[in-house]
């Protein structure tokens, strides 16, 4: 990228994770908006479309933790091991940590089943924080109860949409259970693809099925070359069927039985097919709950939008433009609050909601506005502005250049009590920080 020259690498890599992790970029596709499934709603849509999971419950509340204690009906009534699971929509829940109960860890092993409630209660309505969150955390509002079964073997195996292959593209690899990135770093070898192309009645050939199971994961078995075949089948015609846009099985286990368990998921789906899926509406509505409330507004005004830790507000067009911003902020000791992306279709409404987004953050101390106009309009950028000047009551950096920008700069003269202006990028985000040091 033509900007990398003026990036903190460092913080640039730690910005990157956690922006790509909340907007869901997959493979070479990045969609407009993809909608999240906690782990147990994975869970439950694969046992649906006949995908081997592990016995598991969701609970909100202890009272239905003793329920599956009591109730000897109950599929997890008599398990050699549990697993306890925090539901939240981010990654790292093993090595995250909860700031009430000050317990280390959302994943948590028992054999104990009178533990489940003592666990659970460490979890429930408390906030965890892992590598995908900010430092405030996550509130957790369900947690999930498993059976936890022995892993002879880990594999890894994901379908996503893929440019280059024109279509899903089913990624898989010996090494599983562990973070796929650091695999392709330091074995890129290890890491196998696979397109698979559409037919009529979203199947995957069983050849094809059962040759990624001997070749990808090398197996010798054949009678687990076959299971594992048919686990591939019944995944991929579940991704085509419900529209999703990534379904990654990590781990794609082996217990030591010789059964094939999908363990642990992540599935999205493209919400412009969710006409047809109209149950996704109800999901949708139920995990408006896990989001920030900014977040939630930025879907409704149709913004980019990852809340962070930082004081310093960000309104930027273009996602590129927009890490660069945040980075070059950091590099001159301030910490951004935002991440957020306009977008080029952007009309006056969406900036004035833009403002709305971020002013909401009552950490903020002073806003940066960095517009490069291409398809954007400065002039109109101005404008928006000027509107949402009666909302914002901490100091304004803006950089305008492009298309209308001297047009823009003239609509903003009239209001230099209230807007710094700045020529350049680097300009604009040093006096960003020190207007923000000079705020209490």
């Amino acid at each position: 990228m033509p900007f990398q020259s003026m990036l903190a690498r460092n913080n640039f890599k730690v910005f990157r994770n956690l922006i790509i992790s909340k907007l869901n970029v997959t493979s070479s596709i990045q969609a407009k908006r993809n909608l999240n499934l906690q782990e147990y709603q994975s869970k439950g849509l694969m046992r649906q479309n006949g995908v081997t999971v592990q016995k598991f419950i969701a609970v909100q509340n202890l009272n239905d933790v003793d329920q599956i204690l009591n109730d000897k009906n109950s599929e997890l009534f008599n398990c050699k091991e549990y697993v306890v699971k925090a539901q939240v929509l981010a990654g790292g829940r093993g090595k995250g940590h909860f700031l009430k109960s000050k317990m280390q860890g959302g994943v948590k092993l028992t054999k104990d089943k009178d533990q489940l409630k003592t666990i659970s209660s460490q979890m429930l309505n408390d906030y965890l924080v892992t590598k995908q969150t900010t430092k405030t955390g996550e509130l957790v509002r369900k947690v999930m109860i498993a059976e936890a079964l022995d892993i002879k073997d880990e594999f890894y195996l994901a379908i996503l949409l893929d440019r280059n292959a024109g279509g899903p593209l089913l990624v898989a690899s010996k090494e599983g259970g562990v973070n796929i990135e650091e695999v392709a770093e330091s074995n890129p070898d290890a890491i196998k693809k696979y397109p698979l192309p559409l037919t009529h009645d979203s199947q995957v050939d069983v050849k094809l099925a059962e040759k990624i199971a001997a070749e990808a994961f090398e197996i010798k078995d054949e009678n687990l070359i076959k299971k594992i075949g048919k686990e591939i089948q019944n995944l991929f015609r579940m991704f085509v069927n419900l529209d999703a846009t990534q379904v990654e099985i990590n781990p794609f286990g082996i217990t030591e039985n010789n059964e094939v368990v999908c363990f642990d998921a992540k599935i999205q789906f493209d919400e412009n097919a969710i006409f047809r899926q109209s149950w996704l509406k109800e999901i949708e509505k139920e995990n408006e709950k896990e989001h920030d409330e900014r977040e939630v507004l930025a879907k409704k005004y149709d913004l980019n939008f990852v809340a962070m830790d930082g004081n310093i507000g960000c309104l930027v067009n273009g996602a590129g433009l927009a890490m660069a911003t945040m980075d070059i902020i950091h590099l001159h000791g301030g910490s951004p609050a935002n991440f957020l992306d306009i977008g080029g279709a952007v009309n006056e409404q969406g900036v004035i909601n833009a403002f709305n987004l971020i002013t909401k953050d009552k950490n903020v101390k002073t806003i940066l506005v960095n517009i490069f106009g291409g398809i954007v309009n400065c002039e109109l950028i101005a404008k928006g502005l000027i509107n949402a000047l009666k909302v914002i009551d901490v100091p304004l950096v803006v950089r305008l250049e492009g298309t209308n920008e001297k047009q823009a700069k003239q609509l903003l003269a009239g209001f230099s009590d209230r807007i710094i202006s700045a020529d350049n990028l680097d300009e604009a985000a040093k006096l960003a920080v020190q207007a923000s040091l000079n705020q209490k």
